[in-house]
């Protein structure tokens, strides 16, 4: 569990303590924010929190989509989760490293199976001639 003492205009006395889970949806939720990619299934190994005194210390483990690049990918990735854990949490961000494990690629299409489509067309006709008569 973290703690941070956050005093805006020197009346408040308490403090403000965030819970490590609460960090990590807001890394969660930056990441659905972020096109072409997507966590890695393991939770343990999908986001790491270290607080430390120089800051938060965050890995995340993705995988990427084919056709984005990767650089950028990960790029967007720190600004969109820094943006978002400093001005939900006031926690400052020291690193964040990103691990893109493996990148998915879309399915193949399945072509079209032409002879079945002459076989249904051959059918309806027969059956139109059939009811003519």
């Amino acid at each position: 569990m973290a703690t941070i003492r956050y005093n805006p205009n020197g009346k408040q006395k308490g403090k403000i303590t965030y819970n490590a889970d609460i960090v990590r949806g807001i890394v969660t939720h930056a990441l659905q924010e972020t096109q072409g990619v997507e966590l890695v299934p393991s939770k343990s190994r999908a986001i790491k929190l270290c607080f430390e005194k120089e800051g938060l210390f965050i890995d995340i483990s993705v995988i990427a989509h084919y056709g984005y690049k990767v650089p950028e990918l990960a790029f967007r990735i720190q600004q969109t989760v820094q943006q978002m854990v400093e001005s939900m949490t006031k926690f400052k961000i020291a690193k964040i490293d990103v691990h893109v494990q493996s990148v998915v690629f879309p399915a193949p299409a399945a072509p079209a199976p032409a002879a079945e489509e002459e076989q249904t067309e051959g059918q309806e006709g027969q059956d139109g001639a059939q009811g003519n008569q």
